[in-house]
């Protein structure tokens, strides 16, 4: 699988409430899923396999930083993202932001995002992919949902040991 066709930038706040770029993880491979922490089935189904992915690649996971981009920054806080990603996926860092700045990283990404309200509130319908961005921030690979962790994780594994060489 070859380089998406995007941008791939951001300027948002981490869970902790730094702000961060793209830039503020150079040196680290970026491993980018978009979702939100309402969402009952795509999302934590994703989070799932990517951490599933993490645990098949063992020591070399620890060049990635795991991110969780929100397409629901109404709900999803600084504070809602740590909580709920703290409490099921601790690897990742949330990221949010204004619904401007949330609205910017999934267009340089191309993600589709469209709010759909419901009798419970609201969901966000939206791209369900997984990007690489490589240490210089730039985007490196994607696999949309459909792959399973155990290719992601072969495909990476090749990523990286063809970076060392």
């Amino acid at each position: 699988m070859t380089a998406p066709p995007i941008r791939a930038t951001y300027s948002l706040v981490d869970h902790h409430g730094t702000p961060v770029t793209e830039r503020s993880y150079r040196d680290r491979w970026q491993l980018v899923q978009f979702g939100f922490t309402s969402c009952r089935m795509v999302c934590p189904r994703a989070l799932a396999k990517l951490d599933d992915v993490l645990d098949r690649l063992g020591g070399a996971a620890a060049a990635m930083v795991p991110l969780y981009v929100t397409v629901d920054p109404e709900r999803d806080t600084p504070e809602r993202l740590k909580a709920h990603l703290g409490a099921t996926h601790p690897r990742f860092t949330g990221l949010t932001g204004t619904a401007a700045q949330t609205g910017d990283a999934a267009a340089s990404f191309r993600v589709f995002t469209r709010r759909r309200d419901t009798p419970a509130g609201h969901e966000v319908q939206h791209t369900a992919m997984t990007y690489l961005l490589d240490p210089a921030a730039a985007p490196a690979r994607y696999w949309p949902d459909t792959r399973d962790a155990e290719s992601i994780a072969a495909d990476l594994t090749a990523v990286l040991t063809a970076a060392r060489t």
